[in-house]
């Protein structure tokens, strides 16, 4: 790129479009912060050609078809949704993650429980995600959040979120709260609660971009066939929530810690 005042700050917006839609994620959000033009022509079309070309390079074509990113409204919004989602890095050696880069899928290993986490974990703001369940998984139901050091396979089939000081679950089966190996209460605070019968794959749904995306938590099975679980973090009043079909069902942990090693990473198990 030019030197600051050099030719490239007068190259017309539709050349440096054509520019940027050659680099990556990172270049693009250092050239985002070079002027108030670039940032301009990089966010003020989230569906410019940048950000097409982008998520034609990050994303497979089942994941562009797949009904997590159709709901999606730009291309900006799909690259954003796709660098959350699970990680085929940080996982257990039983679980692993569809082409579509959403959809977690557990081999049938007997007397084991297994997670995966996300790429991407956030210690501040507030953050929100959906979860979908597909198809069988497991025996385990517990979502929730954990830090890098939450474990992501044990034997038995026992919850690994909330096992240890560094998670936080909900147990969907028996509808209690766990942290520290505790049980912490029950949720949802109501009468005739309803526990989850059936227990099915999940994946991942991130909100439109007016939400900001992701953050640790650790996902488990437990619920009905396309039912999906929003789960709220706000790393500013440490608390965290859930939804279910857009019923708000309350505040399920407050106080959560502000200086724990490491991001909070969303995680499933």
């Amino acid at each position: 790129m030019a030197a600051a005042g050099g030719a490239g700050w007068r190259l017309p917006g539709r050349v440096l479009e054509l520019v940027f839609s050659y680099l990556e994620l990172r270049e693009l959000r250092s050239c985002a912060l070079v002027c108030k033009l670039w940032h301009r022509v990089l966010h003020g079309d989230e569906n410019s050609e940048v950000w097409r070309s982008l998520a034609a390079r990050c994303l497979a074509e089942e994941a562009l078809r797949t009904d997590v990113l159709c709901n999606v409204p730009t291309y900006k919004g799909k690259v954003r949704a796709f660098h959350h989602a699970f990680s085929t890095n940080d996982c257990s050696r039983n679980v692993y993650i569809k082409k579509n880069g959403f959809t977690l899928h557990r081999n049938p290993i007997a007397q084991s429980t297994d997670g995966a986490r996300t790429k991407i974990g956030f210690s501040e703001g507030r953050h929100a995600w959906e979860v979908w369940w597909e198809g069988p998984l497991g025996t385990v139901a517990v979502i929730g959040i954990a830090t890098k050091r939450a474990p992501m396979q044990c034997q038995g089939y026992v919850a690994l979120l909330g096992s240890d000081d560094q998670s936080w679950g909900w147990n969907l089966v028996d509808n209690n709260l766990l942290h520290n190996g505790e049980v912490n209460g029950s949720f949802p605070q109501c009468n005739n609660a309803p526990k989850y019968q059936d227990n099915y794959i999940l994946r991942t749904r991130l909100p439109h971009a007016a939400v900001s995306v992701m953050c640790s938590i650790l996902l488990v099975s437990f619920c009905q066939i396309g039912e999906r679980i929003r789960v709220i973090l706000d790393m500013e009043d440490k608390t965290l929530a859930f939804e279910r079909g857009y019923e708000f069902l309350g505040v399920a942990f407050r106080g959560l810690p502000k200086r724990k090693p490491g991001k909070m990473v969303p995680m499933a198990d």
